[in-house]
């Protein structure tokens, strides 16, 4: 596959879209930049190129979606990524979020419970220049061999937080997670303080497609 091609239309489009992002109260100028940085149309099928840089959420195959900017932008600045953070996304998709996380500095792992867009993200980050650990199995339960993680960013709803994940998590480390039912969560960050003392925080409503695994749903 050729690299795709970035052009002085699509990096106008992304500061059109990084205003948008600033208007809905996003302010983290390190989340922003990564934004304008990163290509979105690169994760896009031909036939919806045109739609890149509009702020929504769109398929990209398997039942999934590439999530919407702002919800990317709002996970992340939520998250408080700072350069060197060990950090495990759960749901890889299209591989733009962990381009996101990269870009921030991150040293990302992430996890992907549908194995064709497993093979194809693989495969594709790389050829833009994104490394980043790539797992195929069930999010649900994190990744106990690599953890503990600073911070933990669940791109799926959830119909409960993961225990696993909490386990996982460094004492001061954040978990961003959607909680709710199969049609619309709340955002959820939880703050690990001690081993046994978690601060949780909620945010707006959200709707993403639904996290599958043992304790996501079946």
């Amino acid at each position: 596959m050729l690299k795709p091609e970035d052009t002085y239309l699509h990096k106008g489009q992304r500061k059109e879209l990084v205003k948008k992002l600033q208007e809905k109260g996003i302010k983290n100028q390190a989340v922003l930049d990564a934004i304008n940085t990163l290509p979105r149309h690169f994760f896009f099928d031909s036939a919806l190129l045109s739609h890149a840089y509009q702020d929504k959420a769109f398929p990209i195959g398997e039942g999934q979606t590439i999530s919407q900017p702002y919800t990317v932008a709002f996970q992340t600045e939520l998250l408080d990524i700072r350069p060197g953070e060990k950090v495990l996304e759960i749901g890889t998709g299209s591989g733009y979020q962990a381009g996101i996380l990269y870009l921030l500095g991150a040293k990302v792992h992430t996890i992907e419970y549908n194995s064709n867009l497993y093979e194809r993200t693989k495969k594709f980050l790389p050829k833009i220049g994104i490394k980043v650990k790539h797992y195929c199995g069930d999010g649900s339960q994190g990744l106990p061999e690599q953890a503990p993680f600073d911070k933990i960013l669940v791109t799926a709803g959830a119909p409960v937080v993961p225990t696993s994940l909490l386990k996982q998590l460094d004492v001061g480390g954040r978990l961003v997670i959607p909680v709710g039912d199969r049609k619309t969560q709340k955002m959820l960050r939880l703050t690990k303080q001690t081993e046994k003392k978690i601060l949780k925080e909620t945010f707006d409503n959200f709707s993403f497609v639904p996290l599958l695994g043992q304790e996501g749903w079946k």
